[in-house]
Formats: C-alpha cells, structure tokens, sequence
C-alpha cells in the first residue's frame, strides 16, 4: 500500500511494471460473521465515490484463513450493504445503475476485511501492445518482473531466444507500460480531473527515447511469431530498438561478451511433441557454454532443464505464470569489469 493524491493514482497506473492493478481502498474492518460484514461494508463512505447512476458491484472476493470463505457469498451481502448506505445517503430507494462502472474488490485475511474500489479495470498486464501472440505467453507483467529480478541494465546485451510475441525484449525496453491503454477510473471525473490524466500521459510520451543505445535483440524459428512480435514492438512504440529475427536456437551466438539471455523456452503447451523436450534443453545448454561469460535466466515448467542443460543453476526460484507452476533458473555469469574512469 502506499498513500498519494489523484497525480499518484493515474502515475501508477501508467508507470508500474509489475502490478495487476491499482484499487483506492475504501477501508478495513474485522469480520467473523456475515451481519459484521454487512454492517462493516454498511459503515463505509460509498457515497463519496459513487455517484447516484454508478454501475457498482463486487467483482473479487478473496478469503485466506477466514471464518467467511464463500465469494459468492460474500460479494452479494456487501452489495446489499452498499445499496443500503447509498439509499440512505442519496434518500432513494432504487438505482438505475446505468451511469459509470465502480467495481470493488474485498480480501479477506484472518477475519481482517480489507475494501479497494479497482481503478484500473482491465489488469495492468494487459498493456495494449500485444495484439497477437503465441500458444501460453508469458504475462507482460510477470516478464516485467522477471527482468527486475535480474542485474541486467540498459547498457548490456539481452538476447531471448525464444522470443515468441516479443514479450521480454518489449518489457526490457521500458516504456510505460500504460501508454496505450484506458483505465476505468478515467470516467471518475469527480474523483480524478482529466487533467491529471492528460498530465500524466504526457509525461510517459515526453519520456520516450528513442535515440538511446541498446541492444535487445529477439529471435524465433518461427517466421510468423518474428512478425508478430515485430507488429507488437511497434504497438509498444519500441520497434526501432529491438531487432527480431529468424533463428532457431541452435544459432545462438554473440561477439560480445557478459550478455544475458532472458527467456521462456518451449514446454507444456508450448511444445507439442514432447520427445523433442531433451534434445531442445540440450541444445540451449550447449549454446550457453560457448558464451562464456554470459548469464541465462529461463522460466521453464520443464523437471529435467537443469539436468539436459548440463549445469545445476546457481539459484532458482518456484514462481506461478498463471495456473502452472514453473521454475526461474537462474545461471549467473562473471561481472563485466569496472570501467576506470579516464
């Protein structure tokens, strides 16, 4: 959580590269019984937030370690609560419903009630540049965060191999990543000006740098995804950094030296003959040990990478890319040496 104005709402939104989405909480309250959720969600200032036509529902409700566990449950008892607060505050007795979406979400942790009002609608991985894209992408927001758990920077190489749609290179080159898309709190005039918006927006289009020197570079064997992710990096307004290419990954090979190859590589889904699984970790593993001195981070739902890839990696962490639980492996190269100031 964290506290901010209007400006600090439509920033997040617009600037944050590894969250689902931003909620305006309403507040908390402790619940073990559904006349104290009722009467907790009743308390609540709905009135300062809805307006008399606002379409607003429950969307999501969560319950870990909670005497109320039912959504369904749950969801329709807060939304007579909220009905009965509006009536009350607006002396009303029906809504029409037909003006703005408001849509809340409720988390309920140890009989703690915590309620945000989802200002962002759609989640925040949904960026609006990938248009097209290949069997079991990766989230744009998981790829995000990935790269974050990496020591790579701007000034160094990365290479995915298995590029796909173009997600890691795309998210690897920074822009914001909610530049091209809307929010359902844009419709919030009473709460958020549309000048602030305006000023936000402006601010991550005078950002953009395209003269800046990089080199992320995406490779596919397959022609079609190469112009998917061609079509995509374009959306995303980074096509002139990021060259993509036909390369299966057994032409895997760079001149220069500390890289780093940040990729999903086929399986599950993504592979359909599963006989070839082997043979491809094989081959990404024979590729990496010519680079030498580079690093390899691969998310992967493959048991047997490590073992076909010929190298136990230095760390590797258990991470959930939607329902499926993969592995981040994490094989750490040398540090490039420090540059002596001249």
């Amino acid at each position: 959580t964290f506290f901010g104005d209007e400006e600090a709402l439509c920033r997040a939104n617009i600037f944050l590269r590894t969250a689902e989405r931003i909620l305006i909480k309403i507040g908390s309250f402790h619940a073990e019984t559904f006349e104290e959720l009722f009467q907790g969600t009743k308390n609540l200032p709905w009135e300062e937030y809805i307006p008399k036509d606002g379409k607003f529902w429950v969307a999501k409700a969560a319950s870990v370690k909670s005497k109320l566990f039912s959504p369904s449950d749950i969801q329709s008892i807060m939304k007579k609560a909220m009905v009965e607060r509006l009536k009350a505050q607006y002396e009303i007795s029906w809504f029409p419903e037909d003006g703005e979406n408001f849509p809340v979400r409720v988390f309920l942790m140890k009989d703690e009630v915590t309620v945000g009002l989802d200002s962002t609608g759609e989640s925040l991985h949904k960026r609006g540049y990938r248009k097209l894209t290949a069997k079991a992408p990766i989230a744009e927001n998981l790829a995000a965060a990935l790269i974050e758990l990496t020591p790579w920077n701007a000034g160094r190489i990365l290479v995915d191999p298995f590029c796909g749609s173009g997600t890691f290179p795309i998210e690897a080159a920074n822009m914001a990543p909610g530049r091209n898309r809307s929010f359902t709190a844009e419709e919030w005039p009473h709460i958020i000006g549309k000048k602030v918006w305006y000023d936000a927006m402006d601010e991550a289009e005078e950002m953009i740098d395209l003269s800046v020197e990089t080199d992320i570079q995406g490779y596919d064997i397959d022609e079609d995804m190469v112009k998917i992710a061609r079509e995509n990096a374009r959306m995303a307004g980074v096509d002139k950094l990021i060259p993509f290419q036909r390369r299966g990954v057994e032409e895997l090979h760079h001149p220069k030296k500390y890289g780093f190859i940040i990729t999903n590589p086929p399986y599950g889904e993504r592979l359909q003959d599963k006989s070839q699984m082997p043979q491809l970790y094989r081959t990404i593993g024979e590729r990496f040990r010519e680079l030498d001195s580079w690093s390899m981070y691969l998310i992967t739902a493959y048991e047997q990478a490590e073992k076909d890839i010929g190298r136990k990696a230095d760390k590797n962490r258990k991470i959930y890319n939607g329902m499926m639980k993969t592995y981040y492996y994490q094989f750490l190269g040398p540090k490039p040496p420090k540059r002596r100031d001249v």
